[in-house]
């Protein structure tokens, strides 16, 4: 009875269900909605993952920045204070 159905394209499976579709393009479809659900999963733990490490960048290079404007205007201080005693020794060469 099964082989007189599937020349019309109904098919029994496993359960006795009446189906349309080839048992094996059922399992076929099975498993390749299965292989997309891993898929989507992985690509989604991936993309939070990429953010994560992109939030962390970001985090630590505006930590580098502001280390390197502490440290431009340390430097600069530093130049200033240097020009302040050259200039205190001139003027007291002058006073000389």
């Amino acid at each position: 009875m099964a082989d007189s159905l599937t020349k019309y394209g109904i098919y029994i499976d496993d359960l006795s269900k009446i189906r349309v579709l080839e048992p094996e393009a059922a399992n076929q479809t099975n498993k390749l909605k299965d292989e997309c659900q891993n898929f989507v999963s992985k690509i989604t733990d991936f993309e939070k993952n990429s953010d994560d490490f992109i939030k962390i960048l970001d985090d630590l290079g505006k930590e580098v920045e502001k280390e390197k404007m502490k440290t431009i205007g340390a430097r600069n201080v530093l130049r200033s204070i240097a020009k302040q005693r050259e200039a205190q020794k001139q003027q007291m060469q002058v006073s000389k």
